[in-house]
């Protein structure tokens, strides 16, 4: 991957770092390309168990869009008519949120500062969100005339019901980390001495859970979002058939039998 991002996998956790911290881990084309590689692989790599996604720096876990190298593209754009601009949602931030609220394992963000924009829409791509006591967050895209992007407009009035979220995105304002986790958007503050402690162990207790069941839980909660009760009935009975055909529910069964901890193997 390039060095915009980093991404390393350990012991069934894959780590994607954003790494321009001298620009806030702003967005540039390098940035988008590089996370939604490191996004893919951690989705589709089997060894992986867990995805912890972080950023270097204490000032910024992402602002969102790089609006320095945006501004350059705007001026391009008109004046060739291409329209090349706007088409980083298709090409980048949507394969990335798929790629995170899509991955058959747990994703947890670590916010280490200011999440913003895209930012915020890659943090609540992930199932657990870590976040330290100095962290903000912020729509943004109001504030640049834009609309939401990233998943925000699905993602955020799940999280904070649609009145919030309307609030939200038409008076962009940042918001604290105490205010986060009474929407429901930080799931744990903690120091920012703490952060990357905490979220690994987080996510490292995640890798060594039954990864099956937690595809299942990700893949029933979506689907519950947008189907009626008599749908996500028949839903689960699929799901629950197939955590229960996996070698991970009889390993657990025999070892809650035997008052031992589980060893999951993942299948």
């Amino acid at each position: 991957m390039a060095d915009t991002v980093l991404y390393e996998v350990s012991d069934g956790l894959a780590t994607i770092t954003l790494n321009r911290p001298e620009a806030m881990n702003a967005l540039n084309i390098a940035a988008k390309v590089a996370l939604r590689d490191a996004a893919r692989a951690a989705a589709d790599d089997a060894a992986v168990r867990a995805v912890l996604l972080t950023a270097a720096g204490d000032r910024a876990f992402c602002v969102g869009q790089d609006l320095k190298e945006h501004i350059g593209l705007l001026a391009a754009d008109r004046e060739t008519g291409s329209g090349q601009t706007m088409s980083t949602v298709r090409e980048h931030y949507n394969p990335i949120v798929r790629a995170l609220a899509g991955a058959p394992k747990p994703v947890v963000a670590a916010v280490n500062g200011v999440a913003a924009g895209a930012g915020l829409g890659f943090a609540l791509a992930a199932d657990y969100r870590v976040v330290t006591e100095t962290a903000t967050f912020n729509t943004s895209f109001a504030g640049v005339a834009l609309t939401a992007d990233s998943g925000i407009s699905w993602t955020l009035p799940r999280v904070v019901g649609p009145g919030r979220a309307a609030d939200l995105l038409l008076f962009p304002r940042s918001i604290t980390a105490q205010e986060a986790y009474e929407l429901g958007i930080a799931n744990r503050v903690v120091p920012a001495d703490r952060l990357r402690a905490e979220a690994e162990t987080v996510a490292r207790a995640l890798a060594e859970g039954p990864t099956v069941a937690y595809a299942a839980i990700k893949e029933a909660v979506a689907y519950g979002l947008t189907h009626s009760l008599d749908e996500t009935l028949d839903k689960e009975d699929e799901l629950q058939t197939r955590a229960g055909r996996s070698e991970d529910h009889a390993i657990a069964v025999q070892a809650f039998v035997n008052k031992e901890k589980p060893t999951y193997l993942g299948r």
